[in-house]
């Protein structure tokens, strides 16, 4: 369905009893809503009513071209607007990598809105920020990130059909094309989802404060993004009951790769 909020139209796919407890899907990049394929019927069938959103730069009617436009208040802004527009007061948040710091920033600034946060493969940003600033190896692992916010971000990632967005999401197999097709095809998608990168500062993971919400952080041992050092102290910034769940032999797109054990780790969660 598509739903009016600041001034956009958003695309949400809904899914679940028209009456059950609601649940907020936040995807990554280069995603969009259908990385939830595989893991929303485990939660329909706990009862769950799931609401995925495709983010700004990714919904065809929510593209601003403006970088500043993409600053990661933004995106949360938005999710509390469609939020208001679903008549839903509260939801349980699951967010996988950008949908993941989006999580930590709406139950960080808007607790009041967020049952449970489930957040996937990105870890708080003050434990990323300081992972960054005390490992190298961490500082390492962002190396891709120079060229997602250099001008020639979009034609190296859709250079050769898009070899090299298909490299960054081998694990995912056959599904790797529905990304690399849409953001081959669809004008301005790709630069709306490189500029979350290019509005990204230092200053805004270190303005996220403390959550005091349920929450489960939810990292995977082969991601190549996010480090032990970063997960591990994720914890640091949660006061509330937390839980670390750390899945072995699994890469950056849990969701796809891993949907019944991520699907365990939510429910847990979102049950108490």
């Amino acid at each position: 369905m598509e739903i009016k909020a600041r001034g956009y139209v958003f695309d949400v796919v809904e899914g679940g009893p028209a009456d059950g407890t609601p649940v907020l899907l936040l995807h990554g990049f280069p995603q969009d809503a259908r990385e939830f394929e595989l893991l929303a019927p485990r939660l329909h069938a706990a009862g769950l009513r799931t609401y995925a959103l495709n983010q700004r730069g990714y919904s065809p009617g929510a593209r601003p071209t403006a970088v500043r436009e993409y600053l990661l208040t933004e995106p949360a802004a938005d999710a509390i607007a469609v939020l208001d527009a679903l008549d839903i007061e509260s939801a349980h948040v699951i967010g996988h990598d950008w949908g993941a710091q989006v999580g930590w920033l709406l139950a960080a600034n808007h607790p009041g809105r967020v049952r449970t946060l489930t957040a996937v493969s990105v870890p708080h940003p003050r434990a990323l920020r300081m992972a960054l600033r005390v490992r190298p190896s961490q500082r390492a692992r962002f190396a891709y990130m120079a060229l997602f916010r250099s001008p020639i971000g979009e034609r190296a990632l859709l250079a050769g059909g898009g070899a090299m967005l298909r490299a960054l999401l081998r694990p995912l197999g056959d599904r790797a094309d529905l990304y690399v097709r849409s953001m081959r095809d669809e004008p301005g998608r790709l630069t709306g989802a490189l500029n979350w990168y290019r509005a990204l500062a230092g200053e805004q993971l270190a303005g996220v404060g403390t959550v005091t919400v349920p929450t489960t952080y939810v990292w995977s041992d082969r991601d190549p993004v996010v480090g032990r050092l970063a997960a591990l102290r994720t914890g640091d910034w949660v006061d509330a009951d937390y839980q670390l769940v750390a899945l072995r032999g699994v890469s950056h797109w849990v969701p796809e790769q891993a949907p019944t054990a991520l699907a365990e780790a939510a429910l847990r969660r979102i049950q108490g």
